[in-house]
């Protein structure tokens, strides 16, 4: 079999599957452009007879989405940066420093993995009523940043651990502090591990839910999740207008950091497989 019908045979066999995962999105843009008589008609309009991109400026005076999406990017930002500035350091002396208990602390990274922030909400919701935190953005920075600072330890002292170690030992003879070496040497060198760790806990603070209902009253506090759940629960009719436009507004930014990153995102998936 030539590599053009090797080509087109895996594009076969992948079709349903990619037709599977854009569909949804398909819905959502078409949706967001329809003029609301033609979004619940029967038999469905798939694409709409003229495009309606009011609903975005509509969509958008009405339920407050900029304030909401200030506060996902401040959130969001936040606690990629502060979970990895710990979490540097401690793959750093993870991958190459020996200490007791080394092999017990990475055994914990991996049990922690395995907990959901379904389990631990009601603990966390009383630790930040206790430091007076509930209804603060701040709350959801400490709490994201701590969910996902095992899994970003264990990303990143993966790829500290394929880096030769005689780069280290070189420039500590030539007298580097261990931040500078850290800053100077290992840093430059494990961007590609630095942007796939920050894609992914980025990732995960922009689409958490469950925390932000739980620590966040107010509406003007609201990160973007919450935001569109409001524009379906609790209400006697739903502007799907809106929602989808909401939707895929909100879906933008991580589509641009994708985009952005997809470089260091490639090459950050194949961690320790080329020494």
């Amino acid at each position: 079999m030539t590599h053009t019908k090797k080509t087109i045979f895996s594009w076969l066999c992948l079709s349903p599957l990619i037709i599977v995962i854009l569909f949804p999105f398909a819905v959502m843009i078409s949706t967001s452009i329809k003029p609301r008589a033609e979004i619940l008609t029967f038999p469905p309009v798939w694409l709409p007879k003229t495009i309606r991109l009011q609903n975005f400026v509509d969509m958008w005076q009405a339920v407050g989405f900029g304030r909401a999406l200030v506060n996902s990017m401040l959130v969001s930002s936040s606690a990629t940066i502060l979970c990895l500035l710990i979490a540097v350091p401690a793959a750093y002396a993870t991958a190459w420093t020996r200490f007791r208990g080394k092999r017990l602390f990475r055994q914990f990274l991996l049990i922690t993995q395995m907990l959901s922030p379904v389990v631990l909400v009601l603990g966390i919701f009383r630790l930040m009523a206790t430091l007076g935190l509930v209804d603060q953005l701040w709350a959801l920075v400490l709490a994201y940043a701590a969910f996902n600072l095992a899994f970003a330890i264990w990303m990143l002292q993966a790829y500290f651990g394929t880096i030769p170690k005689e780069l280290e030992e070189a420039a500590r003879l030539d007298g580097a502090s261990t931040v500078q070496r850290l800053r100077m040497v290992l840093l430059p060198l494990a961007a590609p591990a630095l942007g796939v760790t920050g894609i992914f806990v980025f990732l995960y603070c922009w689409n958490e839910f469950v925390l932000a209902l739980t620590l966040l009253r107010s509406t003007p506090k609201f990160t973007l999740t919450l935001q569109i759940f409001s524009l379906v629960g609790g209400r006697y009719s739903i502007e799907w207008d809106h929602v989808m436009a909401a939707t895929l507004l909100a879906s933008a930014p991580v589509a641009i950091v994708f985009a952005g990153l997809q470089r260091h995102l490639v090459r950050g998936l194949a961690l320790g497989g080329v020494k």
